[in-house]
């Protein structure tokens, strides 16, 4: 069998993924300028963003969601756009619409495909849960296809793309709940606490005295697209595929992992995780280990982005409302019953 002459040689694999993690060391630094702490949030948006993934961000009003996503896109050299979602936001104000243009000279009418802000690369969907289940449903095919239908036909968007979605977790009037569709196509979801007392005293100097700090561009989309696939590359052992496999399957009520009958999944899950939790779990720890310095994934990896990726996949029942058991306590329990060492499967 003749080999392939375009392969990298584990030495050029090193010196990329090398690079990378100094640009994206950088990347975390400029954000810094205008983010004061968070550092675990700033992390987790930018992994999302080089696994390719639309990220949810959740917090209450005031600690800066939209401007991190903001900043973020300052940072890269990519069309940006923000679009607030409201109760009389519809599907047309966001994906496009066809108009009627007239030429002036022959008087011919034909219609003409007039783009919505989704037709950026870095698109805001700011308090996205105050949208209506019908506008929210514009979305679907941009996030998963990166395409748009309108009238039977299919546009392409420009990669690479990505949604970074913001919600409020106690707004409650006048919002509703994101389709469990929807939760599904973000790779991962943030949950945005509050500052601590250092982090608050910068932010206080910065917003309020003379000086406002700015930030550079980094990358650009070819850049961005390459970075992808760079991670993309990165090797992950069958055994840790597996394990990754099994935590997903330990999140399906009655499943083979789920555990005895006492286990959280079978007392308070209604719905575990689909494939998507999967690949967001490989993907995010792809991530993970290149800008820890190390070419290939290990179950840590794993374990780091597991409530990232798994957290919004769980729907709860009624018992673990009553119980006031979260998503998060639950994935903690799954890592902690779930094994690290292969069950038999590691070797297909």
């Amino acid at each position: 069998m003749a080999m392939n002459e375009n392969a990298e040689t584990p030495q050029e694999v090193a010196a990329k993924c090398e690079a990378f993690k100094k640009t994206y060391q950088a990347l975390v630094d400029e954000v810094g300028k205008i983010i004061v702490g968070h550092r675990d949030v700033v992390d987790a948006v930018l992994m999302s963003f080089f696994a390719g993934g639309n990220v949810l961000l959740e917090g209450v009003p005031g600690l800066g969601k939209t401007l991190l996503v903001r900043t973020l896109a300052e940072t890269l050299d990519l069309p940006f756009s923000r679009i607030q979602f409201t109760p009389d936001l519809m599907p047309a104000d966001v994906i496009g619409t066809n108009i009627v243009m007239e030429d002036q000279a022959t008087g011919h009418r034909r219609f003409e495909f007039q783009q919505g802000p989704i037709f950026a690369q870095v698109v805001l969907a700011d308090e996205i849960n105050r949208a209506t289940p019908k506008t929210q449903s514009a979305l679907l095919e941009a996030m998963q296809e990166r395409s748009v239908t309108v009238a039977g036909k299919t546009y392409k968007l420009d990669l690479p793309f990505i949604v970074l979605a913001t919600q409020n977790p106690i707004e409650q009037e006048g919002t509703y709940p994101l389709p469990e569709a929807q939760l599904d196509r973000f790779i991962f979801k943030i949950n945005l606490g509050y500052n601590k007392l250092d982090d608050l005293m910068t932010i206080i100097d910065r917003t309020t005295g003379a000086e406002t700090p700015s930030v550079g561009k980094l990358f650009d989309g070819p850049k961005i697209l390459e970075a992808q696939q760079l991670i993309r590359s990165v090797v992950i052992a069958p055994h840790v595929k597996e394990y990754a496999a099994r935590l997903v399957l330990a999140t399906h009520p009655e499943g083979e992992y789920a555990g005895g009958s006492s286990s959280v999944t079978n007392r308070y899950v209604r719905c575990g995780s689909s494939p998507r939790g999967a690949q967001a779990l490989i993907l995010g720890a792809k991530v993970k280990a290149v800008t820890d310095g190390r070419y290939h994934v290990g179950n840590d990896d794993i374990r780091a982005v597991a409530k990232l990726a798994l957290r919004h996949r769980l729907i709860l029942n009624f018992e673990a409302e009553a119980d006031r058991v979260d998503p998060d306590s639950i994935v903690d329990e799954i890592l902690k019953m779930t094994p690290t060492e292969p069950v038999g499967v590691a070797g297909r």
